[in-house]
């Protein structure tokens, strides 16, 4: 399995990168499990997960800082419309 390019994930919408995210997380509990237990085959695949989710929640905070950023301007706008009203009367 080749290392997740971020372009396949920033078309995912934000639905389906929370349940990529939620699916990463089992599936590196999994392999710890199967570390300890002594089954894993492929160590390698730790790599892979913790990368695929570090690049997953990156995106997904991404997506939460531009819509903070999206939201504070808006409301900003709304307030100095308020206020220029105000001063106006």
């Amino acid at each position: 399995m080749p290392l997740p390019k971020i372009e396949e994930i920033r078309d995912l919408s934000d639905q389906e990168l929370s349940d990529q995210i939620a699916e990463t997380k089992k599936q590196l509990f999994e392999l710890r499990f199967q570390k300890a237990t002594r089954q894993l085959d492929k160590p390698h695949q730790f790599k892979h997960m913790r990368h695929r989710l570090a690049q997953l929640m990156t995106l997904e905070r991404e997506r939460q800082l531009a819509a903070s950023v999206k939201q504070a301007s808006g409301s900003e706008a709304a307030s100095s419309d308020s206020t220029s009203d105000a001063e106006e009367e």
